[in-house]
């Protein structure tokens, strides 16, 4: 059984590059080894040399029917990540995101495989899921930063976080979230319509050793690494006690096994998360305690990018009940770990310029 993961050599792709193998699964992968990821050059991760690579765009028709030609089944993770940057590379992120989707579909139709599983996003649902004082749950919320960073019912009440299932509404606040959701409407739609099973995992704030560190547009984790790394302290926007979830990229890459292998999930939209709720703040101070820099606290910077939201963590009841998903990793031994491997790597703080960036546009404030 051959398995083709598109954008196969990034942080995602190489552990579940990893997980697949320990399977007995033939693994090809198609990337094209952007500089704002890899640097220019071939990750160091030595699982790549146990696999097939097609080197190409995932929008050039050519290189993915060449890559889908004779597997089985298909991981689509390759994508632009990242809501800030998405707010003014616009042009790319829909490019790469969602045409770069509709070549693969394309080349799937004359190269039918059983399963397509689609790298969604949490930041599909904007704000998670809130509760009123009197019980009533609210999927669409709107912040007015004069009334302070938590989102407010009618009458001015701070509204109350709870888990979010994969039945709210989207609410798309940023372009990124927009080419995530139709990424995932496109795969859901079109695969089932030509006799193949399609699958969508939505996945919350993935972190683990393997994270492109001067990549100043991916996860939290890595940003706040980058930081620290180079003795600076981690930068928060707002007050840092917005509310994520986080997950070990082992778990995630567990969860795209189950994806690809469970007969109930065909048509089935999932969340990959810790189930746990951690702010902002705590990461960052939890990462730099166990980078040994307890003295970099973090910056607050009392402002806001656009695209953000305030607090989003998953509900993984559905996880749980049809794919048999249950964490196994925690934020607790997972950071610990990836200090380890933190202090063998080297990164360039772009963090400042990336900010800089976005106030050039206005979208701080």
């Amino acid at each position: 059984m051959r398995v083709l993961i598109t954008g196969g050599a990034g942080f995602i792709g190489c552990h579940l590059s990893r997980a697949l193998l320990a399977e007995g699964y033939e693994v090809r992968i198609l990337d094209r080894f952007i500089e704002q990821v890899h640097g220019g050059a071939m990750p160091p991760d030595p699982v790549l040399r146990s696999v097939d690579i097609v080197t190409g765009d995932i929008r050039d028709a050519e290189a993915v029917i060449k890559a889908v030609d004779g597997v089985d089944k298909v991981v689509h993770l390759a994508a632009e990540v990242g809501v800030g940057q998405s707010m003014y590379e616009i042009d790319r992120y829909v490019d790469v995101n969602d045409l770069g989707t509709a070549v693969l579909l394309k080349a799937l139709l004359a190269h039918p495989v059983q399963r397509l599983v689609v790298a969604s996003s949490m930041s599909i649902y904007g704000e998670g899921l809130y509760q009123t004082a009197d019980g009533r749950l609210i999927e669409q919320v709107t912040r007015q930063p004069a009334s302070g960073w938590d989102p407010r019912d009618e009458d001015g009440g701070v509204l109350t976080p709870v888990p979010t299932p994969e039945w709210k509404r989207p609410v798309l606040s940023s372009v990124y979230a927009i080419t995530k959701y139709t990424q995932e409407r496109l795969c859901m739609n079109v695969v089932p319509a030509y006799g193949m099973e399609s699958v969508a995992l939505r996945m919350f704030n993935v972190f683990g050793a393997g994270q492109a560190l001067s990549n100043p547009y991916t996860g939290v984790l890595a940003i706040f690494a980058a930081r620290i790394l180079n003795g600076q302290s981690p930068m928060v926007f707002e007050d840092g006690q917005q509310q994520r979830d986080f997950v070990h990229v082992e778990d995630v890459a567990r969860a795209f096994v189950l994806a690809l292998e469970t007969p109930g999930a065909a048509g089935g939209v999932f969340n990959v998360g810790s189930g746990h709720r951690t702010t902002v703040e705590d990461v960052a101070r939890l990462l730099a305690h166990s980078m040994g820099r307890s003295d970099l606290a973090p910056e607050f910077l009392n402002k806001a990018r656009a695209g953000d939201i305030r607090h989003c963590f998953a509900d993984l009841t559905l996880s749980r009940d049809v794919l048999g998903f249950v964490p196994k990793r925690s934020l607790a031994d997972g950071v610990p770990e990836l200090a380890e491997w933190l202090a063998r790597q080297t990164a360039t703080d772009r963090v400042l310029d990336a900010r800089k960036e976005l106030e050039a546009r206005g979208l701080v404030a």
